[in-house]
């Protein structure tokens, strides 16, 4: 079969090495899911040594693997074969949603978050799109106020920072510039959440990190860390990095020594 017409097969991987002191609980979120512009056609989730694996589905729709990770070593590695669809092109206008109209489960992501303080952004976010028409157009206004204010400089931060610390520091990591740009769409009442996935060429390859915001009656996709317009696959997404971290570990701190990312277009179905 050929690839469809605006469609992309995309083979995606990551792995993950641990060598573990103690057994340890940890919850993983490495699989992404069918759904609106992407198909699951395969994939492979390896764990060694293999150990029983609990499945759940979190209040975002995640999928997530619960389990105890022996002592010793323990590796991870998951691959999917994904079809991808073109996105629609996004409007220079969309309009604002008012509150009240706003379906129910795009409530959640106007509240402040751990790591979205919109509550603290209100001034800053108003004189960020001045007379820029509320929708699209504000949401675009602060895109561009954070490509231009808070410096991409992957590896500058190794663990989650608040918006407000990523703005003081000027500069910070895909996660941090996508938080920022929640929590100045949420302090404008635009319904934002935090993306993570795959993205086609990235330099350097990594998970990646965008985010969503909620005009014109449905989600469209940003990302203020590059203008890529490549392809990309969805794992998970949530409020912040507190929602869609790949993986949380219970107890003394566990970091893989190891980890490796890989995102492959194919020319014809898998």
């Amino acid at each position: 079969m050929t690839v469809p017409t605006g469609a992309t097969w995309l083979r995606v991987s990551c792995s993950l090495a641990f060598d573990v002191a103690l057994p340890t609980p940890m919850v993983l979120m490495l699989r992404p899911r069918s759904g609106p512009g992407q198909w699951v056609a395969s994939e492979a989730y390896r764990l060694t040594p293999a150990l029983p694996v609990e499945e759940f589905t979190d209040g975002f729709g995640n999928l997530c693997q619960r389990l105890v990770a022996p002592v010793g070593y323990f590796d991870v590695a998951t691959s999917a074969d994904v079809l991808v669809s073109q996105p629609p092109p996004r409007p220079a206008s969309a309009p604002y949603i008012e509150v009240p109209d706003l379906p129910d489960e795009a409530m959640g992501f106007l509240l402040p978050s751990r790591y979205c303080e919109s509550d603290r952004m209100g001034d800053l976010a108003q004189s960020i799109v001045g007379a820029a028409e509320p929708g699209m157009a504000q949401a675009t206004a602060i895109i561009d106020w954070v490509r231009n204010h808070v410096r991409y400089v992957p590896g500058s931060s190794g663990y989650p920072i608040s918006a407000a610390e990523a703005i003081d520091r000027g500069e910070g990591v895909c996660r941090d510039l996508a938080q920022v740009s929640i929590a100045l769409c949420r302090a404008l009442c635009i319904p934002a959440r935090l993306v993570v996935g795959y993205v086609q060429e990235l330099t350097p390859m990594d998970v990646h990190a965008w985010l969503e915001a909620y005009v014109g009656g449905r989600w469209y996709a940003f990302d203020p860390s590059t203008h890529s317009g490549q392809p990309r696959v969805t794992i998970a997404h949530g409020r912040d990095a507190t929602d869609v971290a790949l993986y949380n570990q219970f107890g003394p701190l566990l970091l893989p020594y190891a980890m490796q990312v890989g995102v492959e277009k194919l020319t014809d179905s898998p």
